[in-house]
């Protein structure tokens, strides 16, 4: 019998039998009309694969691969594939099912066809995903990512079956998104020195409407949804550069050359930047179809409300007692905005905090990411949560392995491709019952560091392989030894495709 499937996730289910498929070239794949358009997209991906092969013919015609729709569960995402003597079948409900069935066929075809010919071994294949919310963050505010990087990296990673982009548009670094009430966001806040080249002119830029609408379809055609996050009030060097009226001193302010926490952050004793807020979701809600809107909310001083007499004027009309509580005021308004429109708001973890008075709202979804405390808490209150802690291997742009060779961020204890596997978005510490509450979890690429896109690809791969079956397969099928063994086999898969990947030590 040929050798075992070797994909990334894990599927739920491989049963073999004694037979073996094979095939001269690899046929053009056909089926139900209804899912005509994942059928397109993996035949164009298949032509690509085979092209990186050195196979110049055109795929085979008539198809021994076909998709069928089984079911009408339309939410469902799982799919079996049915590799025979004969013909590999791939059936779902769901053209989200039937796009995962195709791109479990994709990685078979980029690790088994060899010489012209594509064998795999016989087998029924059940598969469906442990967690809704499989993700990967780009930040592209401290780097300016293109968009055939960005179109490369979201075709790959629905290769594993990630389903959510979360694409991180404004920090103190940079303002990528475009908003025509406030266009200074992008003539001024778009653009900033580099310490490192100081003999050229301020680097940057920022994403068209355009732009914004291609990457968006380019993903959901992927089924993967693109979540756009704006950083309020925090993080905001970059909108006061551009408008220093909505800071507390005035300024002078600047988009920020360096990396940190700033004690410049949004006035909240101006009702401007409420006016701010308005535009900027407007703008998101026409452009990003999503449901969910991240607000940010890390890492906000206190330190410029504690001296701003605007800042302590409101703090006396709400009755608050401590600066750190207008942030919970203000989180509540967004909150509110967003949900007028339509939209959910998720934010980082810090948004739970003097939040007594003015409690975060129930539908709000956190996001954990100071380790798993802020999900167990945000969990045990009764909110949605997206586990992406930084003490488990979900920081990218931590060094793989701590060691001064290696590229990225030190941070005990360490982000190792073995800590991003054992990552378990229900923890123990959580009450029992509120497992229903987590959502997932995503990988998280923040960019201080990480100034070129090969350079992104070799911090993210192979790690967000295995966040991807951390969140895919079910726990009692996960084995890191078996998914080290399944890697060297993927990491072929990743060559062929052209993207740089980390080799070292897995732990």
């Amino acid at each position: 019998m040929k050798e075992k499937i070797t994909v990334i996730p894990k599927p739920v289910s491989v049963k073999y039998t004694e037979d073996v498929y094979q095939s001269e070239g690899l046929s053009v794949i056909s089926g139900d009309k209804s899912f005509a358009g994942e059928i397109e997209i993996a035949n164009n991906q298949l032509r690509c694969a085979l092209e990186k092969f050195g196979f110049k013919g055109p795929l085979c015609e008539p198809g021994n691969i076909f998709c069928l729709k089984k079911g009408d569960d339309e939410a469902s995402e799982a799919y079996s594939i049915v590799i025979s003597k004969e013909k590999i079948t791939i059936e779902a409900a769901s053209s989200k099912g039937i796009y995962h069935g195709l791109q479990t066929l994709r990685q078979l075809v980029l690790s088994e066809f060899n010489n012209g010919v594509l064998v795999l071994p016989c087998a029924e294949i059940q598969d469906y995903p442990c967690f809704s919310w499989r993700g990967l963050m780009l930040d592209c505010s401290r780097y300016f990512y293109t968009v055939p990087f960005i179109k490369e990296l979201i075709d790959t990673l629905s290769l594993h079956h990630i389903n959510r982009f979360h694409w991180h548009l404004t920090d103190d670094q940079g303002w990528r998104l475009p908003v025509a009430e406030y266009p200074l966001l992008t003539e001024i806040g778009s653009l900033r020195k580099d310490s490192r080249m100081r003999w050229k002119p301020p680097q940057g830029g920022f994403y068209s409407e355009d732009e914004i609408r291609d990457v968006v379809d380019y993903a959901a055609k992927r089924h993967i949804e693109t979540i756009p996050e704006v950083d309020l009030p925090g993080h905001a060097s970059a909108i006061l550069a551009s408008y220093p009226e909505l800071g507390c001193t005035g300024g002078p302010y600047q988009v920020e050359e360096r990396f940190g926490i700033f004690e410049d952050v949004l006035c909240a004793g101006n009702d401007r930047i409420l006016d701010l807020a308005t535009k900027i979701f407007d703008a998101l809600v026409k452009l990003f179809p999503s449901k969910w809107v991240h607000i940010g909310g890390d890492e906000v001083r206190y330190n410029r409300w504690e001296a701003c007499p605007k800042c302590q004027k409101r703090l006396a009309e709400l009755g608050l007692k401590k600066p750190g509580e207008l942030q919970s005021w203000i989180t509540s308004l967004l909150v509110k905005m967003l949900s007028e429109r339509g939209r959910t708001a998720i934010g980082w973890d810090e948004i739970l905090e003097d939040s007594d008075k003015f409690k975060l709202p129930k539908e709000t979804i956190v996001m954990s990411w100071r380790g798993e405390t802020g999900g167990v808490r945000a969990s045990a209150l009764g909110h949605q949560v997206i586990m992406t802690p930084n003490s488990c291997g979900c920081y990218l742009d931590y060094k793989h392995i701590n060691t001064a060779e290696e590229p990225g961020q030190s941070y005990e204890p360490g982000a190792s491709v073995y800590k991003a596997y054992s990552m378990q978005p229900v923890t123990p510490e959580m009450k029992s019952g509120s497992e229903q509450l987590i959502l997932g979890g995503q990988g998280n690429l923040w960019a201080e560091l990480i100034y070129a896109g090969k350079f992104a690809q070799y911090m993210i791969f192979p790690r967000i392989c295995a966040i991807a079956e951390a969140v895919w397969t079910p726990k009692e099928n996960k084995d890191f030894e078996d998914f080290s063994s399944r890697l060297k086999a993927h990491r072929s898969r990743l060559d062929t495709l052209g993207i740089y990947q980390y080799r070292g030590p897995l732990k």
